[in-house]
């Protein structure tokens, strides 16, 4: 019998189990995937995301990322402003590494991890005057459904989550919907300490330097092209005015990955005796590279009120991680769903633009807050 029961071992599930084995919970972590794994992101982690793992003693995770000293933010007419973080920096590594370290670091606390079970959704309890959560069903090794209890489930299982979905928990958001291509390309010219963010009418470019010479561009954009997921983002790269010609000669490494729609609209934490954690409970467009953090402390959240929970009960456990979430996420949402929307318009582009002329310092100020440094 197992405590708690974690559907997803990325980075809320992982940190999620790493805090609860801590402290003697029995733990079972499922996901569908084999570590290491690809994962198309940003694959960066910003000063407040590393500011969590350092306090949760998980800063190993990211030791092998490159040192990021702050943002480059480019717009229309010219605009380019450099973003310094100053007093912190953040780090830049695959997915594949990262996730790899933190469900090692589960595996070392204590939590018991198993890789390539698919999660089909929740057990539900009828049997209590209000509708309740009592484990997980699984595709079992010969196909058939598989029931697992526990007195408490964490779904962590991303932004399309089997569990929450299944529940009427989460929705896709009806706008701005949008879709990010991305892949990794060598030899791209000009790439620096920083991380980028190219903001265009109509869609933005995000650009980051990893380790081993090696560059994850990705487009993120409402209107995926019918061409070739490779060719439309050449066109992309080799179209702009400020990166033609730093991608002039970059190839790319592997295939490139479509990821959409990516909002996640989410208004609960879960239900009695299941808890939401990291893109499960909710994903905005990766706009400002702060998703990590919001993964990392989501799971530190849903893993202390588990622990709650399995003290005194797990009937109120996701209304105070309702509130909990809303405590510490609630004004980077609002700054993130601005931002969002106002790149759906393009007078709202080149106005933004025309004001990072006028008062850059005022755009260098919310590069460091996109950067978390108030949560660093």
């Amino acid at each position: 019998m197992f405590d708690v029961l974690i559907a997803g071992a990325g980075p809320a599930g992982a940190v999620a189990a790493t805090l609860l084995a801590r402290q003697g919970a029995r733990v079972l972590v499922l996901d569908r995937a084999r570590f290491p794994r690809d994962k198309l992101c940003g694959d960066t982690l910003n000063p407040g995301a590393l500011a969590v793992l350092a306090r949760l003693g998980l800063h190993a995770a990211a030791a092998e990322g490159l040192r990021l000293d702050g943002m480059i933010v480019t717009g229309p007419g010219g605009v380019r402003v450099i973003g310094r973080y100053n007093i912190a920096s953040g780090r830049a590594l695959t997915r594949r590494t990262l996730d790899a370290a933190l469900v090692s670091a589960a595996v070392e606390a204590g939590a018991r991890v198993e890789e390539g079970v698919l999660v089909l959704g929740a057990v539900s309890d009828t049997s209590a005057s209000l509708p309740s959560i009592a484990g997980l069903v699984i595709k079992g090794q010969d196909g058939r459904p598989l029931r697992i209890a526990a007195p408490i489930v964490i779904a962590a299982d991303g932004r399309y989550s089997r569990v929450a979905r299944s529940l009427g928990l989460s929705r896709a958001a009806r706008r701005p919907r949008r879709w990010a291509i991305g892949a990794y390309f060598q030899d791209v010219a000009g790439m620096t300490s920083f991380g980028e963010m190219h903001v265009r009418p109509g869609h933005y470019i995000g650009v980051a330097p990893l380790p081993g010479g090696i560059t994850n561009a990705c487009v993120v954009t409402p209107c995926p092209s019918r061409r070739s997921m490779t060719d439309l983002l050449q066109a992309a790269f080799r179209s702009d005015a400020q990166l033609g010609d730093r991608f002039a000669a970059a190839r790319a490494v592997g295939e490139p990955i479509c990821l959409g729609p990516l909002a996640v609209d989410c208004d609960v934490a879960g239900m009695p005796g299941l808890l939401l954690a990291g893109d499960a409970g909710g994903f905005v467009d990766p706009m400002t590279g702060d998703g990590l953090r919001f993964a990392l402390r989501g799971g530190e959240l849903a893993a202390l009120e588990a622990l709650r929970a399995l003290e005194q009960g797990a009937a109120d456990a996701h209304l105070r991680l309702l509130a909990a979430r809303r405590r510490a996420f609630a004004h980077k949402w609002r700054f993130n769903r601005s931002l969002r929307t106002m790149v759906a318009f393009p007078g709202a582009v080149r106005a933004a633009g025309y004001g990072a002329i006028a008062a850059p310092a005022l755009l260098e100020r919310i590069i460091r807050y996109a950067g978390d440094l108030h949560a660093a």
